[in-house]
């Protein structure tokens, strides 16, 4: 199973309208795939699940989209020129031989023109120290407020190709 990561919080987010997409076209391919958003995570995350604290909410959304998982997609969107902080708290709250030698790509996620590749390169590292393996295929999307519609799908042919195209590669990998 491949799980799709909305790594914000912020309800609504353009970042999770791009992973439903993402999911969509998973689903177009026959691939086993579910879309997990951080607007599911417990409110009160760094009080109830850090520092070997776990909470029931917490360990149910492990169970579910994390433990099963062989593969990730994490959307990320850009934060002040990196990622957003419950990411990195969401890493740290998960016990790393969890995630260790699992494979995780990444989709870039802006309003600007950069689309978040200054964060997917800070994740990078990151995940590489936690022993999981990055698709050297990072795909960033920029502009993002003019690549959707008002119901949050991509109206940009060549934004749904390069998805499309990514999705299959991870697929395969």
């Amino acid at each position: 199973m491949i799980t799709i990561i909305s790594a914000t919080n912020r309800p609504g987010s353009n970042t999770l309208k791009i992973a439903n997409n993402y999911a969509q076209l998973m689903e177009k391919q026959e691939v086993d795939a579910k879309l997990f958003s951080f607007e599911l995570l417990p409110p009160d995350l760094i009080f109830t699940d850090l520092y070997s604290k776990r909470s029931d909410n917490f360990q149910q959304l492990l169970e579910e989209f994390i433990i099963p998982a062989q593969k990730f997609v994490f959307v990320i969107p850009e934060y002040n020129g990196s990622f957003p902080g419950v990411l990195k708290t969401f890493l740290d709250a998960v016990n790393p031989d969890i995630n260790r030698g699992k494979k995780v790509a990444m989709v870039g996620v802006s309003s600007g023109r950069a689309g978040n590749l200054r964060g997917m390169e800070h994740m990078t590292g990151i995940l590489n120290y936690l022993g999981m393996f990055v698709h050297p295929n990072k795909l960033p999307i920029s502009s993002v407020l003019v690549l959707l519609d008002e119901n949050g799908s991509i109206r940009d042919e060549n934004t749904i190709k390069a998805l499309d195209k990514h999705a299959l590669d991870v697929a395969k990998w």
